[in-house]
């Protein structure tokens, strides 16, 4: 038995992974899988909960999320992979949380206030949107994950989980176990028309599986100092869409900090600027690219790749319900 902690991570299958999901978690979780036993859930239930009525995106975003975590790197042999809505124990114990928490709560969650208000939900908020903290509280607490990954915005939502930890163990007895943030410099890669965050739904993202031409298009189109209209003419670093891609793509430091004082003196166009971004980001999703592909010509493998993953985890989910049922005087027919 390994005596590795354990972290649990994931997404919601919403569309394709970009370049702000690669430096924002999944560079980190490269890393992590040689240290730690590391579970990736990909998290189709919560995803269903704002995409209802359309199933079959959130069906293919499964597959195509899995080869870009392939893509990446992470690998089966030390990452497990899981579908969540195929380990129903999930469900069970979001079940038995729902009754340890108020909708009053819920609802003051500031990362829940956030996400609601960014998707335009008012008062008609689905239900299940409201209630997905309790479902990552079940995530998270019943495969006894010790770790989880996250940015300082989503702290809120691992707060909850150890106040539903704390309140089960106290009516229950001490079954589960709190979680601690690993919280590190979680970085968020700016939208390549200005926007503070790349996203899906803003149409503004490079993608991990983006052809050469369409990376060389994003790139031509990208937001920088709208000021700097001649090539003689000083500009800004500040709020330049191409810099901040340089800084965090560039293996070159020195040629980066060359390049933006010549730009901040004048005398440098944004077209040599975004020639050297797109000759950066070229040779740094080839590979990725290549993989994608060579995993994408065996979709079966893919699959059987996430089969394997999900019933591992739940053997794992099992005996820890198993242990739930018993605390809660619910386990009627064990021996």
């Amino acid at each position: 038995m390994s005596d590795k902690k354990i972290i649990l991570t994931g997404d919601r299958p919403s569309g394709r992974l970009h370049l702000g999901h690669y430096v924002g978690s999944l560079k980190n979780r490269v890393q992590l899988q040689d240290k730690y036993k590391q579970f990736v859930l990909i998290a189709d239930q919560q995803a269903l909960t704002d995409n209802y009525e359309n199933p079959d995106k959130v069906r293919q975003n499964v597959y195509e999320v899995m080869l870009d975590y392939l893509a990446v790197g992470l690998d089966p042999e030390k990452t497990t992979f899981v579908i969540q809505s195929l380990v129903p124990e999930i469900a069970e114990l979001t079940m038995y949380f729902m009754n340890l928490v108020t909708v009053e709560r819920l609802q003051r969650n500031p990362t829940v206030k956030s996400e609601m208000k960014d998707k335009g939900f008012g008062k008609n908020v689905p239900a299940g949107f409201l209630c997905y903290p309790v479902s990552q509280a079940a995530d998270i607490t019943i495969f006894k994950a010790n770790l989880v990954p996250v940015g300082a915005d989503q702290l809120p939502v691992l707060e909850q989980t150890n106040e539903l930890v704390r309140r089960f163990n106290r009516i229950y007895g001490n079954v589960l176990s709190e979680i601690e943030p690993l919280v590190g410099e979680v970085a968020r890669l700016c939208g390549i028309d200005g926007s503070a965050k790349m996203s899906k739904s803003l149409n503004n993202a490079i993608y991990l599986s983006d052809s050469e031409k369409e990376i060389e298009k994003k790139i031509k189109s990208m937001y920088t100092d709208p000021k700097h209209l001649r090539v003689e003419d000083p500009g800004k670093i500040e709020g330049n869409v191409v810099f901040a891609f340089l800084d965090a793509f560039d293996e070159d430091k020195k040629l980066v900090a060359e390049l933006k004082a010549q730009y901040k003196k004048g005398g440098l166009g944004d077209s040599v600027v975004k020639k050297r971004l797109n000759e950066v980001l070229q040779k740094f999703l080839q590979p990725i690219r290549e993989r994608r592909e060579a995993y994408a010509k065996d979709p079966a493998r893919v699959m059987a790749i996430l089969q394997r993953g999900t019933e591992q985890a739940r053997q794992v989910a099992e005996k820890t319900m198993q242990e739930v049922r018993k605390a809660m005087k619910i386990d009627y027919f064990s021996k």
